[in-house]
């Protein structure tokens, strides 16, 4: 059913149905109007009569023997009696017991009248009215009753005047046909506006249809030319230009997403890394060209394909539906079958959430590392080769140079510096040294089987202890918070080690008179150690390979500290040990933050 038509029918029952709603009304108000004029009329009337008679003439009447002959105090000729008594006056005498002494209607003997409400006010003494049908005549009547007093003011009966009321319909008979006619003519007025109504307002509508159907067309379409319309509503008019512009600003946004997916497939068939992205079901639908000639999918439609089918990796496919499953990013370093040496970084993240508040699919990049395996395996090697040479050289440089230090020479003070540089030198190699035996040490896994449920505080205290020489130098505050009763497995020396590793570097790039804060405390199902300095801060751009070993933000600066480029790769592979991670937030000129997250059951 169109717009038009089931206006059209609704408005036209509401005003059929206003209109009886309001004749109605206005005919029961009338009626009710006429019976109250009616009863005023007929009350008036009756206080007149009463009067006219006579009140002493009335009330001998009623303690006089109404059985003697021509006791009546009025004659029944004066009150018209027809079949149809209507607008006649008929007046009752009835004394105190409800008993009708005189009727100017009926002759003979009426029922008892002590029922009757207007008889039952008037022998109260007090004016009494009521509307009724009449028993003995079978007609609607008003009734009005005045109470007749004796001389000592009792109520010894009832003087009752009552007019027969004309039926309703014969009352307005007389004026029915103009009213039907006006009523009719009304309503005909009124469908007529009703239909323009309907019509203007299904035409406005078809309209505002017209520029919707546009914008939300496969394509959108730009929408229709506007054509003035005479007598249109504001609102319409209002509504179509917001739909007008909506469709426009929607007609851009359109043309602006296909550019931006142009310019998003550019970038990825540029990107060195192989993408691949997944619905739900993890069946792909979008993959790279990197990714095509990883996986040797050639130029085919490959959205058929599932991602196992496509990779043939049962870890990848495992590594998307953890993603699915969890909804949150994951990280993780993957070698492909098939016996190749390749390894990759392998980023997996959850794409928009569909209405249910899933992920509607997972992006996958995978970042070939080979090299960089190799290379730091190389360097571990050099590492474990190194420290072990260097060792015995070390011990003998350190003990000669303390010999001529003890010894009488020529120029002492010359020798001492001289000495004193080369045990400055020997110390540097030795804690190069022994933080490469530490590295080696945690990359072999060495410790694990020494861990055990620890407290923290004592940990802290002991870390705090060992650099606080350096900080009374830099005269640097070093403030402590961790719970008494903080227990974790640990393995108590790596994390004083590390807690030392963090708090000598805050020592060493902060300013004198500042502070460094240590704490521990549990979040969630994990420890932290935390360290925050009010150092010099780390750039952003070194945020990201700041645990690499031998990594440096300023070489002269960290040389000049005495720090062996080491200490935090020690913190990392100590978080690694304990299953934890490292993080870092700083920022060039505010100070750092190093935390130190293990899991409380690992």
């Amino acid at each position: 059913m169109t717009i038009f038509r089931k206006n059209l029918i609704t408005l036209s029952f509401t005003a059929l149905g206003l209109s009886a709603v309001l004749v109605l009304s206005v005919l029961v108000f009338m009626n009710s109007l006429y019976y109250e004029i009616k009863a005023q009329e007929l009350r008036s009337t009756a206080r007149t009569l009463f009067s006219i008679i006579g009140e002493k003439r009335i009330t001998d009447y009623f303690e006089a023997d109404p059985a003697v002959p021509g006791a009546a105090l009025i004659s029944r000729n004066v009150f018209t009696r027809n079949g149809a008594m209507e607008e006649a006056y008929r007046l009752t005498l009835i004394d105190r017991t409800g008993d009708v002494l005189w009727d100017s209607y009926v002759e003979g003997t009426l029922v008892n009248h002590l029922d009757r409400e207007e008889v039952q006010a008037a022998l109260e003494g007090r004016e009494g009215g009521a509307r009724r049908d009449s028993l003995s005549t079978g007609m609607r009547q008003i009734y009005s009753a005045l109470p007749v007093f004796d001389a000592a003011g009792g109520v010894v009966g009832v003087f009752r005047l009552s007019l027969t009321a004309p039926t309703f319909w014969r009352r307005i008979s007389a004026a029915a046909l103009p009213f039907l006619l006006f009523a009719s003519l009304l309503v005909l007025a009124a469908f007529a506006a009703i239909f323009v109504f309907s019509r203007s307002l299904s035409a406005s509508l078809k309209r505002l249809v017209d520029i919707a159907a546009a914008a939300g067309g496969p394509l959108c379409e730009p929408a229709p030319p506007e054509v003035p319309v005479a007598g249109e509503a504001q609102e319409f008019l209002t509504l179509e230009k917001a739909l007008r512009n909506m469709t426009a600003e929607l007609h851009l946004r359109l043309e602006q997403a296909r550019a931006e997916g142009s310019r998003l497939e550019a970038i990825l068939n540029g990107m060195s890394e192989a993408v691949l992205a997944t619905d739900n079901s993890l069946a792909l639908h979008m993959v790279n060209p990197p990714a095509r000639k990883l996986f040797s999918l050639g130029d085919g439609d490959v959205r058929r394909l599932s991602l196992l089918e496509a990779t043939r990796s049962t870890e990848l496919e495992q590594a998307a539906r953890a993603v699915l499953a969890g909804g949150r990013p994951l990280e993780m370093e993957l070698k492909l079958p098939a016996g190749r040496e390749q390894r990759f970084q392998v980023y997996a993240a959850p794409l928009a959430a569909g209405e249910t508040g899933t992920p509607g699919g997972v992006v996958l990049v995978m970042a070939d590392i080979t090299r960089m395996v190799r290379l730091e395996q190389v360097r571990k090697d050099f590492v474990a080769n190194v420290s072990h040479e260097l060792r015995t050289p070390i011990q003998l440089i350190k003990g000669f140079s303390e010999t001529l230090l003890d010894s009488p020479l020529e120029d002492p003070e010359q020798v001492r510096r001289f000495i004193g540089i080369i045990r400055k030198n020997a110390e540097t190699m030795e804690n190069l040294t022994n933080d490469l035996l530490t590295l080696a040490s945690l990359e072999n896994d060495g410790g694990r089987h020494d861990m055990e449920e620890q407290r923290l505080a004592p940990l802290l205290a002991e870390a705090v202890s060992s650099v606080e020489p350096g900080a009374r130098q830099k005269q640097i505050e070093i403030t402590v918070n961790c719970p008494p009763d903080l227990t974790a497995r640990l393995h108590g020396s790596f994390i004083i080690q590390a807690l030392i590793n963090l708090l000598d570097n805050g020592i060493k790039y902060s300013a004198e008179n500042s502070t460094v804060r240590a704490a521990a405390y549990q979040e969630n199902e994990e420890l932290v150690l935390e360290v925050r300095d009010q150092g010099i801060g780390i750039p952003p751009d070194h945020l990201e390979r700041i645990f690499e070993r031998f990594y440096r933000v300023d070489r002269a600066r960290s040389r000049e500290a005495g720090g062996t480029g080491l200490g935090l790769s020690i913190v990392r592979h100590i978080a690694l040990l304990h299953k934890g991670t490292t993080q870092v937030e700083s920022h060039a000129g505010s100070g750092s933050v190093f935390r130190i997250r293990i899991p409380k059951h690992h």
